[in-house]
C-alpha cells in the first residue's frame, strides 16, 4: 500500500474529520479526501461512516487503523533512537506516573532536570491506570508497584511508607489522637479502600477503618488528600516523602505506617540505549536519593 495514503488515513482516524487532517498535513480537504477515495478503493472496501458531525471508523477501518497506529509509534521509537545516537540528550521524552506522584514530587523538581538539559521537552502524563509502554503510550513509567508488563527494563529506585498526618491548626483545634481508638473521634482523609493501591496502602486503611473511624474524606489521588489535611479537615493518609517539601505537616500516631512501598522506573527494552532515558533516570535516582535523605533527617 501507499504510504502517503496511510499517513492520510492515519491522521483522518486520529481528528475524525477530513478539514482537521488536512490542517495538520497542511494538506486542502479535497486533496484529503482524494486520498482516502483512492485508499478504498485498491483495499475495496469503506473505511469510514460519513456523518455531519464528522467520520466514524467502520469495522475494516478499525482494523487499518490498529495497523497504522502500531506503525507510527514504532517509527516514533525508531526516530527517538535515532535522536539519541547523538552526544546530548534532547528532544521529546514521554514520562508517565501517578497523579499524586507527579504533581506532588516530580513536578516542583524538573526545573534542575531542564538545567542540565535545556533541549530536552517533558511531555508528563499523570494517569492512575498503567499506560502501555511497549505500546509506547509513554516512554518511561514511575510506578509504586513492580511492572507486570513484558519487555520492559525495570529499576526499583526507592521505597516510600504511608503515615498519618494532619495540620498544626487542625492539632491545636481537635488535639492529636494517642492511640488508635482515638481515630473514632476524628476524620479521615484517604484514598478509598477499594481504589485502585498498593496492597501495603490499602491494608494500612483497612486496620485504621476498623478502629472505628466514623467521619472520612476519599479522594482519588494524594494531591487531594494533602489538600484536605492542609485545610485542617482531618488526619491524612500521605506517602513520607511529602515531609521534605511540606515541613509543617505534623505525623499522628508515629507507630502507626504501612509496609515498604517499593518506587519502580521502568521503560520498553528498545529504549536501553536512549540518552533521553538515562538522563531521566539519573536525574531521578539522584532526588529521590536526597528525599530519602531529608526524610529521614525530619523523623
Amino acid at each position: 500500500m501507499d504510504w502517503d495514503k496511510l499517513r492520510v488515513f492515519h491522521a483522518v482516524a486520529e481528528a475524525g474529520s477530513l478539514t482537521a487532517a488536512g490542517e495538520s498535513l497542511h494538506l486542502s480537504q479535497s486533496a484529503v479526501s482524494r486520498q482516502i477515495s483512492a485508499l478504498e478503493e485498491t483495499l475495496q472496501t469503506v473505511l469510514f461512516h460519513r456523518h455531519a458531525r464528522g467520520l466514524i471508523l467502520t469495522e475494516q477501518g478499525e482494523l487499518l487503523h490498529e495497523a497504522t497506529d502500531i506503525m507510527w509509534r514504532r517509527l516514533d521509537t525508531a526516530a527517538a533512537r535515532i535522536r539519541d545516537s547523538k552526544d546530548e540528550a534532547f528532544g521529546e521524552l514521554r514520562v508517565t506516573t501517578t497523579t499524586g506522584f507527579g504533581t506532588l514530587w516530580l513536578v516542583p523538581r524538573l526545573a534542575k532536570l531542564y538545567e542540565q538539559y535545556p533541549s530536552l521537552k517533558i511531555d508528563l502524563i499523570l494517569a492512575e491506570r498503567v499506560l502501555d509502554l511497549p505500546m509506547r503510550e509513554a516512554d518511561v513509567a514511575i510506578r509504586m508497584r513492580e511492572p507486570s508488563q513484558a519487555d520492559l527494563i525495570r529499576k526499583r529506585l526507592n521505597t516510600v511508607k504511608m503515615r498519618l498526618y494532619a495540620s498544626p491548626d487542625y492539632i491545636e483545634r481537635r488535639s492529636s489522637p494517642e492511640n488508635m481508638d482515638d481515630l473514632s473521634q476524628h476524620r479521615l482523609i484517604s484514598q478509598a479502600v477499594n481504589a485502585p493501591q498498593v496492597s501495603s496502602g490499602q491494608s494500612l486503611l483497612e486496620t485504621l477503618y476498623s478502629a472505628g473511624v466514623t467521619s472520612s474524606l476519599t479522594v482519588n489521588n494524594y494531591y487531594g488528600v494533602l489538600q484536605g489535611v492542609l485545610a485542617g479537615l482531618g488526619i491524612g493518609v500521605l506517602p513520607d516523602y511529602l515531609v521534605v517539601d511540606f515541613p509543617s505537616l505534623v505525623r499522628v500516631l508515629p507507630d502507626v505506617e504501612s509496609q515498604q512501598i517499593p518506587v519502580y522506573l521502568a521503560y520498553p527494552e528498545e529504549l536501553r540505549h536512549s540518552k533521553r532515558i538515562a538522563a531521566f533516570r539519573d536525574f531521578v535516582l539522584s532526588e529521590l536519593s536526597e528525599t530519602a535523605r531529608l526524610t529521614a533527617a525530619a523523623e
